[in-house]
């Protein structure tokens, strides 16, 4: 089933610098993030280990506090850990939203305050997403780091995470066209000789225009990106990745492969065990043959179901033997 492991997609692969994790809730996508953001550091990379999930989990992972900010991890030179907080940003993001409709409203001379204006857009359930591809991408833009692995939220999240860049594209582009429409306008119907203003809105959205193209070159570029998808043998999680594995190919973006993680070892389960367990190893050994038909040649990695949770720097050197051994 596996023709390529994960350590020699990534030997033959030596430039990759954007590394993403996803998949279903509950495969495991945070622990493998950590276990990637590992071995790159033990191969001399500084690396930052980032979560893009709103609903972070790195700190448990780790058992210490990487929230806010990048930190050290402890015992493993070249390796920091951040789990992004979103409010400074979306703070950060309101302001320019409320500085930009002042402006409008003040040029089309409305006196209608700009609050509600404020309160409407922010309101819209993925302005925190927004928030969070934006300290993505500002992240990535920084270039801090030899390598970034993103342990990204569910599936759908990431999808739509990553698709920002383009839907931005598509929206600044309509944006910019109608702001230079309108201004061509006003410049028919203004009877004044004096030297243009200078035009905050316009400047915003060729700016955002240009750091949604780079974004956009980064994400797809296959020599810098990879995504992997987790999954269990289970049907949901399988169908989940099939389905979004398509999407991301439709996108653009560069799919590294497939982990099944989780994976009951057989050997381990003898005559008396429990009809619960054997039942267990049956129902894998089924999804097993999916896995292989529908991901034949992609799967980089089976590992095994652990006897205890993998929490900590030594359970992660631990995955990282399984995963790159």
């Amino acid at each position: 089933m596996i023709t390529m492991s994960m350590k020699q997609y990534l030997e033959n692969n030596p430039n990759l610098k954007y590394i993403f994790f996803g998949g279903k809730g509950g495969v495991g996508k945070t622990v493998l993030a950590g276990t990637a953001a590992l071995w790159a550091a033990n191969q001399g990379k500084k690396t930052l280990l980032a979560s893009t999930n709103p609903v972070h989990s790195l700190s448990s992972m780790l058992d210490m506090n990487v929230f806010g900010k990048p930190t050290a991890i402890p015992g493993v030179p070249n390796l920091e850990a951040y789990e992004i907080d979103t409010r400074e940003t979306i703070e950060k993001s309101k302001r320019e939203i409320r500085e930009k409709i002042e402006w409008f409203l003040k040029f089309a001379e409305i006196k209608t305050k700009a609050d509600e204006f404020v309160e409407s857009a922010t309101m819209n359930p993925s302005f925190e997403e927004s928030a969070m591809f934006e300290n993505m991408i500002d992240l990535m833009f920084e270039n801090k780091y030899e390598v970034y692995v993103f342990d990204t939220a569910p599936t759908a999240n990431a999808r739509r995470l990553l698709g920002m860049s383009g839907v931005y594209s598509m929206w600044v582009n309509k944006m910019v066209k109608s702001r230079e429409e309108a201004m061509s306008l006003k410049d028919l119907l203004s009877y004044s000789k004096k030297k243009k203003e200078k035009d905050p809105l316009m400047e915003y959205l060729l700016n955002l225009r240009e750091r949604m193209a780079h974004a956009k070159q980064l994400l797809t570029d296959a020599n810098l990106t990879s995504f992997f998808f987790v999954t269990l043998p289970e049907a949901l999680p399988i169908a989940v990745i099939t389905r979004f594995i398509k999407w991301f190919d439709d996108f653009g973006i560069p799919v590294g492969g497939v982990i099944v993680n989780m994976k009951i070892d057989e050997k381990s389960v003898g005559a008396d065990a429990p009809d619960f367990v054997k039942n267990r190893v049956a129902m894998q050994a089924e999804y097993m043959q999916q896995i292989e038909k529908l991901f034949d040649g992609n799967v980089r990695a089976i590992l095994p179901l652990l006897e205890t949770e993998v929490r900590g720097v030594n359970m992660l050197q631990r995955m990282s033997e399984l995963l790159f051994g």
